[in-house]
Order: C-alpha cells, then structure tokens, then sequence
C-alpha cells in the first residue's frame, strides 16, 4: 500500500469522523436540550462566583476606609433579654450597693443589665470604673449606654 500525503489522510479522517457524527446524531440530539441547560446553568454558576469574589476583595479593599461599629444599634444579645434577677441582698453599711454589685459582674452580666441603670447610674459606673479598673469593654459599653439614653 502506498502512502498518502499527510493533507490526504487529514481529509479522510475528516470525512470518517463527519460520517461517524452523523449516524450518532440522532441520539445526540435526544440529549441536546439536556446538555445546553446544563452548560448554560454551569456557566451562570461560574458568574456567580466571579461576582461574589470581586465583591468579597471589593469588600476587603474598602474595609479599610470605615471603621467597624462596635455594636451596631440592631444587634440585640440574648443576655439584653434575660429578666433580672432577683434582688441582691442589702450591703453592708457604709458601701454603694450599686458599686458592690457591679464590680463582681461579667462583660455578659453587665451587658443583660444594662437596660435597668438610670442614666445616673450609668454616669456613677462609668466613673467608678475609669478611676478604678479601667477595662476597654466595660468603658465602652457603659458610654454606648450612656450615649444612648442621652440621645432619647
């Protein structure tokens, strides 16, 4: 058998792949549908997630040029709905019962108590623990507080 020059062969195996095709096409196009959905849904997926990685670096990019609220005014704690507990026992005289009780609570403790100080016990605390302990947490939600009900 002689050899065929190489653009020969490309042709004959260009012919026997389209005839090849053509017998397959009708159970090729059974399944067109199916397959063009499934392309088409896979494609808008891949959207998708280009979409939300360039909002996620946008998002790092411009975290940058604001500041984070501490406690934003809709998040609401389960500790803010807890109902007080029953009153403490009377302090010994001579000591502010208010001070006594407030330097044995927790960050959550003082946070689900929030809501029962005055604004003059709000300023009281706040005072107390700026010339005493001086711990950033309770500062700032004690000032939060206070800002607050001044705001009311």
């Amino acid at each position: 058998m002689s050899e065929f020059p190489l653009p020969v062969r490309v042709a004959a195996g260009l012919a026997a792949t389209a005839v090849e095709q053509a017998r397959a096409l009708p159970a090729t196009l059974l399944g067109l549908p199916v397959t063009v959905a499934s392309q088409t849904l896979q494609a808008s997926m891949r959207v998708q997630q280009h979409i939300t990685e360039l909002a996620i670096k946008g998002d790092e990019a411009l975290s940058v040029l604001r500041t984070p609220e501490e406690q934003p005014e809709w998040a609401v704690f389960d500790e803010d709905t807890i109902p007080e507990p029953a009153p403490a026992p009377e302090p010994e005289p001579g000591t502010n019962s208010l001070i006594a009780d407030y330097d044995e609570l927790s960050l959550p403790q003082l946070r689900g108590r929030l809501r029962s100080f005055t604004e003059d016990d709000l300023a009281e605390l706040l005072a107390h623990e700026e010339s005493t302990a001086q711990r950033p947490d309770y500062l700032r939600m004690l000032r939060n507080r206070l800002t607050r009900l001044r705001e009311q």
